[in-house]
């Protein structure tokens, strides 16, 4: 049998992902704050775009306002601000008077607004600048400032010094003495805590720095840290042979401690939240309101428009370009529209679903999953996927991630109708708020309490809804 090459015809269907699909399809999983940066990068790169804005010039004057005939408002003279200079003004005093240096009018009673040194800055002040600060006010030599860069300069968020001496001590190539010497006057520095190496040492210092070296604060710090950790009185009291009063007031001390020293030089901002829809109640029903604040509306150049229209045929790479920057705009403005469209549609069945929730709140999400929307709506479970990721909601229960409203079933122990787990991580929360501080209850006592009210869950899943909650275990939730 001779091996030879042949060409041959085949016919076969296959899904290819254009260009526009691949671009709408990402601009459905995009957030609210992504969609208006990529906006604002099209309008940048392509001509044809251009932002609508809010009023052109004579936009106003042409669609807003109608005319009105001349005899009904008879014409009115126009008004002319005329300003005369008049001779008998002095004008050498009036320069005298307001542009002396040394004068200050003031009236009495006027509260003064003085400036505030903090408006002047431009950033805020690191805890490595703050130290720095300190240890040159001390006068230090060009050894010991270099000693205390290294130290200052391994410390973490937290205030803490993440390196031992030795490794100073030999990055720096100074004697193990004169490190530990300048990290000690560095441990009497702001904020109290501070180069401490563990959580027990910054607490010490800090007890020390307020006159309680030697009392029960220092010893309960040094030596049962676990025990106050699991707030174990009981065992705290019977090993330092003291009453429980005054452990109790020792460990309210303690609570008042710094634990992160350097949190108040964190330089972390915050990211709130802008919903990308809003739901609003309207007497008994519910509307729904797609938040465009901010973000740019779009057309297509009018001008780019009519100059391609005009380009004759073969104008070579120019028509082109522009008729590619056209096609790119088109279907942005589009994908955009379809954007916007496909999000109403979801967020409308999503409140059909979950409308007991809307109306009376978390206590009643229903079950939920992805492919109930999709059949309701007609899409892809893919689709419902990309358009609940990283968008937001504001609803009359407060703010919630579009995927909160898909939940898990748990079944009852009556046979009734399933209920979500978010309902039943309420439940729990509300259980744990009504409890006794001083006799907390425990996982167990949690199951049972449930399983009254015809919810059964083991103990282990109670514990773990717990955690999600992130609520500490009994033991450590007691008060005394």
């Amino acid at each position: 049998m001779s091996i030879e090459i042949k060409q041959q015809l085949k016919l076969n269907q296959q899904l290819i992902m254009t260009p526009q699909l691949q671009q709408a399809i990402k601009l459905l999983q995009m957030s609210r704050l992504e969609l208006a940066n990529l906006i604002c990068q099209e309008l940048q790169e392509n001509p044809a775009l251009e932002e609508v804005q809010e009023f052109s010039e004579g936009e106003l004057a042409a669609e807003s306002l109608p005319e009105i005939p001349p005899e009904i408002v008879p014409a009115e003279k126009e008004v002319v601000i005329e300003e005369k200079i008049h001779d008998e003004i002095d004008w050498s005093n009036y320069i005298d008077e307001y542009n002396s240096p040394g004068k200050n009018l003031s009236f009495e009673g006027e509260e003064k607004e003085t400036l505030k040194f903090e408006s002047f800055i431009s950033h805020k002040e690191s805890l490595s600048e703050h130290l720095l600060w300190q240890l040159l006010m001390t006068s230090p030599t060009e050894e010991e400032k270099n000693i205390g860069s290294l130290i200052i300069g391994n410390l973490n968020a937290n205030g803490y010094l993440d390196i031992s001496v030795e490794e100073i001590s030999k990055t720096g190539g100074v004697s193990r003495k004169k490190v530990e010497k300048l990290l000690e006057m560095l441990k009497t520095f702001d904020p109290v805590g501070v180069c401490a190496r563990d959580l027990k040492e910054c607490l010490l210092i800090q007890a020390r720095h307020f006159g309680l070296a030697n009392s029960v604060v220092t010893e309960i710090i040094e030596n049962h840290l676990n025990h106050l950790e699991n707030k174990n009185y009981n065992a705290i009291c019977k090993a330092m042979k003291t009453e429980m009063d005054e452990v109790l007031l020792a460990v309210s001390v303690i609570k008042g401690l710094e634990p992160r020293p350097g949190r108040q030089f964190s330089d972390e901002e915050l990211h709130y939240i802008e919903p990308d829809i809003y739901i609003y109640r309207v007497e008994d029903d519910f509307m729904i309101v797609l938040n465009d604040d901010g973000m740019p509306r779009l057309r297509i150049n009018s001008l780019y428009h009519d100059m391609i229209s005009k380009l004759k045929e073969g104008g070579g790479g120019a028509k082109e370009y522009m008729q590619e920057k056209l096609r790119s705009a088109t279907w942005l403005i589009k994908s955009i529209h379809q954007r916007q469209k496909t999000v109403y549609k979801v967020m409308e069945s999503i409140l059909k679903f979950q409308r007991d929730f809307f109306e009376k709140g978390a206590g009643y999400l229903r079950p939920l999953v992805l492919r109930d929307v999709a059949e309701d709506i007609s899409m892809h479970e893919s689709t419902i996927s990309r358009v609940t990721t990283n968008k937001y909601v504001y609803t009359p229960q407060g703010i919630f991630e579009l995927k909160y409203f898909f939940n898990s079933s748990v079944s009852c122990t009556d046979g009734g109708e399933a209920i979500a787990a978010a309902t039943v991580h309420e439940k729990i929360r509300r259980i744990i708020e009504s409890e006794d501080p001083a006799k907390p209850y425990s996982d167990d006592k949690i199951a049972d309490l449930l399983e009254k009210m015809n919810i059964g869950i083991a103990r282990r899943t109670v514990a773990k809804y717990r955690e999600m909650l992130r609520i500490l275990p009994s033991n450590k939730r007691r008060k005394i």
